[in-house]
């Protein structure tokens, strides 16, 4: 079994990590991709907001990632939700979500959060992204729970 270490994404690594949000937003341009992770894995904001990479040890590519924010829901207290969850390997995906869950639950102790929601990963198509279905069991083995469905609108001229 390989070795993942889960760290915050480096700006050196934003191309790197590319591959791995267009698997499972396939229409995001470079662009849009390098303005978000920019301000969102800022380091002076890594208190309430970042992106973490899991990546092997003998390699400095990433395997998976996800973006997290510390949020306030008035059911579940203080919230860490965590967007945009991916883990991609040929072989096998559950090593890294295995890496990857923990540091997640880490994050959201070390921020006083009560509860850890995760969106855009594959237990219901609304909320998970295709192809995923070991990863959502790698959630739901970690003790994670549906929670409802995710529904969305735009309503802006950004997309």
């Amino acid at each position: 079994m390989q070795s993942f270490a889960v760290q915050p994404l480096m700006m050196s690594q934003l191309h790197t990590a590319y591959p791995l949000i267009r698997a499972i937003i396939p229409t995001l341009e470079l662009a849009a991709w390098s303005r978000y992770a920019r301000k969102i894995a800022n380091p002076r904001s890594s208190e309430r907001r970042g992106i973490m990479v899991a990546v092997r040890a003998a390699r400095p590519y990433p395997a998976g990632l996800f973006a997290y924010r510390k949020d306030l829901d008035p059911r579940h207290g203080t919230v860490l939700t965590a967007d945009h969850f991916v883990a991609l390997d040929l072989l096998d995906r559950q090593p890294v979500a295995a890496a990857l869950i923990p540091a997640m639950e880490a994050i959201g102790r070390r921020l006083g959060c009560d509860t850890v929601r995760v969106l855009g990963c594959d237990i219901v198509r609304a909320i998970v992204h295709h192809g995923a279905a070991d990863v959502a069991s790698s959630l739901l083995s970690a003790g994670h729970r549906l929670d409802g469905r995710v529904l969305h609108k735009a309503i802006g001229s950004a997309r």
